[in-house]
């Protein structure tokens, strides 16, 4: 995200042209398409979630980039493809939130996280399972919300970490984002509504608390 932020020719190629071109080919070759969004579409000055609708007005290079690969692809495969938007996601693979905080603890008295940007930590795998359940039952195309549900702040979401990893909460200390400026600006508020799954007739994910309790006894992390 950051890095997009001085290379943005680079970031429009991946996250606008990329799709694009995917979705030509889907069309002329009959396929369905699903390509991975996420919640920097938005500006974050909501306090209500935002509905799959709301108009979009990213703050950063990152998300004006995937703002415009979403608007291509629906305009070239408004019939067969899905725009799944995610946010906050963790896993067992690659660099993530919740490693980084279990990896400082382990050389960390204490943490200081932010409690002004608020969201949905989201497992990829719940987020994984979604998208197979969003193809395989032949849901109307469209704009779909694959986040965890409920809310919270990173700092909720460490404290929640440090507690299913058995270690002590109070190492997590409250801060805010004026701590830790990046050079890309982050929304305050991330929280997506998920009407687009009733509306498909499948449930909404579960809570992100749930999800990060299911994913810690799978073993995800290692504390």
């Amino acid at each position: 995200v950051d890095d997009a932020e001085t290379h943005e020719s680079d970031a429009r190629a991946v996250n606008a042209t990329g799709p694009a071109l995917l979705a030509e080919a889907a069309v002329r070759h009959g396929a369905k398409l699903v390509t991975v969004s996420t919640d920097y579409v938005f500006d974050g000055n909501g306090t209500a979630p935002y509905a799959e609708d709301a108009p979009t007005d990213p703050l950063n290079a990152y998300g004006r980039t995937k703002a415009e690969g979403e608007a291509h692809v629906l305009r070239i495969a408004p019939d067969s493809s899905y725009v799944v938007r995610t946010a906050w996601i963790y896993g067992a693979h690659g660099p993530n939130f919740a490693a980084t905080m279990l990896r400082l603890a382990r050389t960390h008295d204490t943490v200081s996280v932010v409690t002004d940007q608020v969201g949905q930590p989201t497992w990829t795998g719940d987020l994984a399972r979604r998208i197979v359940e969003l193809v395989d039952t032949d849901a109307p195309a469209g704009i779909y919300h694959g986040t965890n549900s409920g809310q919270g702040s990173w700092y909720d979401f460490t404290k929640a970490i440090f507690a299913e990893n058995g270690l002590d909460p109070e190492r997590v200390l409250p801060t805010d984002s004026a701590a830790f400026v990046r050079p890309a600006p982050r929304p305050a508020y991330s929280v997506l509504g998920h009407d687009g799954w009733s509306r498909a007739g499948l449930a909404p994910m579960r809570d992100w608390r749930e999800a990060l309790h299911a994913a810690t006894a799978a073993g995800v992390f290692t504390a």
